[in-house]
């Protein structure tokens, strides 16, 4: 209804500018400051008040006048303040959103019949995911989420890196060394067994004996060289290490949940051919240079000052060559390609970018979002000697502080459902994840990020939990409701109380909060939105009892309002890849 509604006034005061003969190029809608009533307002008059020569207050109150309201469905009425120009909904506004509202997919947009594929993570399979890296998952499975929100068909996608030297020399460690030469693993589980052999490997090239280092690199080389001529005993060399490992990878992703419906391998685009094309492409395009033994483009004309190294002197391509045949891969399936990277790699994006460009490509296509890291204050987990502090460690201990929270708080429930150790269980671990992601989604992803656990599971402040038990507090009224024989009704009407209009007012934005935060690759804009519903919700909730209510039709209509709240909440940390708990 918000959608529709700015689209009623964006209408209106291109209209009036029309009949007043004023540009109308840039009609200024928005939402207005804090303290004015209005849900939207335009402030053309400030563009217009140097064109007209009148202040502008007085080409406010001009706009307004010349504005009809008859013909619009939630355009209520229209007056000033200072220089802006106020719009005010209709009762229409408030009965269709409730409608809304309490269909259980609100907030998913109409169909856009575009194809979108969202690459992210993509950590090299060398090993556990680490902390540092796991806003890859957790930023690039919500985009993903709110795209799928917004209507696009989407698809996720892991780039597996199969080819580069890292992998080469895990392939090469895990057939040299023995088992027995190796500390336990820290989990029984294949990402963490296998890591010890690429552990083992990196300490024996940096100091082994000079001449068996020497043979170990010869070794390495041999299983690069082996791909980029199509060998297939060395793909199952490799193959063999990395699927394993990222079997494990994909349990620890799973966990947040971050689910992937295809692993791309670069390798692929070493079989096909598709790589060994780029390089012929760019050795014939205008930027390519041989320098340093090595093919080169000249990017420059690009205003990027390094040259991207596309093929070394033995033959063998690089992971950006590999990445360029994926691309072109991409172009060619789905409509619109997006990347989530790390802020190290903008470089690397940049020349990628320029090189598709060289290789003929409109790169409109292409979305790159980037984001910075996670890091963990000083002493707030134990980190393990040459390791970090990986994914698993952090969610582990966010449940298990999670399990502690709820049970501490199980006396002052309000609810007399009983909890049993399963129910705890699932309770925590919702909780416990759920903090993880929001604290680290509702986030600019820019913008570098230290988690700290008393913020991110507290159940009173601006976090998770707070959110989550909105929707608990929901589940809870329909019981009681139920119980008692009351049944919702979608009746706008009898809610005219200031905190029941704010509600439908925040359920009304939803969607355009979807929008804007698929349009922008931005999710943490429906984080903030859930977080100020949140807020509002529970202003409701101390104002305006449903079992309490004045009469039957009242208390129908209300809960009418908290089915829509529950609706809006569940399917906000939806987008987030929250779970919404129905008990806390």
């Amino acid at each position: 209804m918000f959608r529709r509604f700015r689209e009623e006034v964006a209408a209106a005061v291109e209209s009036a500018l029309t009949a007043l003969d004023l540009p109308a190029d840039d009609l200024g809608v928005e939402e207005p400051p804090a303290e004015m009533d209005a849900t939207l307002a335009s402030s053309v008059a400030f563009r217009l008040a140097g064109e007209v020569g009148a202040p502008p207050p007085s080409v406010a109150a001009d706009v307004a006048d010349a504005i009809e309201t008859d013909g619009y469905e939630y355009v209520d009425r229209v007056d000033t303040q200072g220089p802006y120009v106020n719009f005010y909904v209709s009762d229409a506004y408030y009965a269709d959103t409730l409608a809304a509202g309490r269909g259980a997919d609100y907030g998913t947009l109409p169909s856009t019949g575009k194809s979108v594929v969202v690459e992210h993570t993509s950590a090299n399979p060398t090993g556990p995911v680490h902390v540092g890296r796991a806003r890859n998952p957790i930023y690039g499975d919500a985009v993903a989420r709110v795209l799928d929100y917004a209507g696009h068909d989407v698809e996720t996608h892991y780039y597996v890196n199969d080819a580069g030297r890292q992998i080469a020399t895990f392939t090469w460690a895990y057939e040299t060394f023995d088992e027995s030469e190796l500390p336990d693993p820290e989990r029984d589980r294949a990402d963490y067994e296998l890591v010890r052999y690429y552990r083992k490997g990196n300490a024996f090239l940096d100091s082994g004996d000079d001449d068996a280092v020497a043979g170990a690199e010869a070794e390495i080389a041999e299983i690069m060289q082996g791909l980029e001529a199509g060998d297939e005993a060395a793909f199952e060399r490799v193959s063999a290490v990395v699927d394993q490992v990222l079997d494990g990878m994909r349990t620890s992703l799973g966990r947040l949940p971050a689910e992937f419906d295809r692993f791309v391998k670069e390798t692929e685009f070493m079989r096909n051919g598709d790589a060994d094309d780029v390089v012929e492409r760019l050795r014939d395009s205008e930027q390519a240079v041989y320098e340093d033994d090595a093919w080169q483009l000249d990017l420059s004309a690009f205003g990027i000052d390094k040259n991207l190294v596309f093929l070394r002197s033995d033959g063998t391509t690089l992971y950006t060559t590999r990445d360029l045949a994926h691309h072109e891969w991409k172009f060619d399936n789905y409509d619109e390609a997006v990347t989530v990277l790390g802020e190290d790699h903008k470089l690397q994006a940049e020349q990628l970018e320029a090189a598709l460009e060289v290789l003929g490509h409109d790169t409109d296509a292409l979305r790159q979002t980037f984001y910075s890291w996670v890091n963990l204050p000083e002493g707030g987990m134990s980190t393990r000697e040459g390791t970090g502090v990986d994914l698993d460690d952090l969610l582990d201990e966010s449940v298990q502080r999670a399990r502690e929270e709820v049970e501490r708080r199980l006396d002052s429930r309000g609810r007399d459902d009983d909890l049993d150790d399963e129910d705890l269980d699932r309770i925590a671990r919702q909780v416990g994840i759920g903090a993880v992601r929001y604290d680290i989604v509702a986030k600019q992803p820019t913008k570098g990020i230290t988690f700290e656990w008393d913020r991110a599971l507290d159940f009173e402040a601006q976090s998770a939990p707070y959110v989550q038990y909105v929707h608990a507090r929901c589940c809870g009224i329909e019981g009681e409701a139920a119980a008692a024989g009351i049944e919702p009704a979608t009746d706008a009407a009898r809610l005219d109380t200031d905190a029941e209009r704010d509600l439908i007012a925040e359920i009304a934005r939803f969607p355009a909060m979807i929008e804007e935060a698929a349009e922008g690759l931005e999710p943490h804009v429906v984080a903030t939105y859930v977080r100020s519903f949140a807020e509002t919700f529970n202003t409701f909730y101390r104002e305006c009892s449903v079992l309490n209510a004045d009469d039957d039709a009242v208390a129908a209509a209300r809960l009418g309002l908290v089915e829509a709240s529950r609706h809006t909440v569940a399917n906000a940390l939806d987008a987030l890849g929250i779970e919404a708990p129905e008990s806390m």
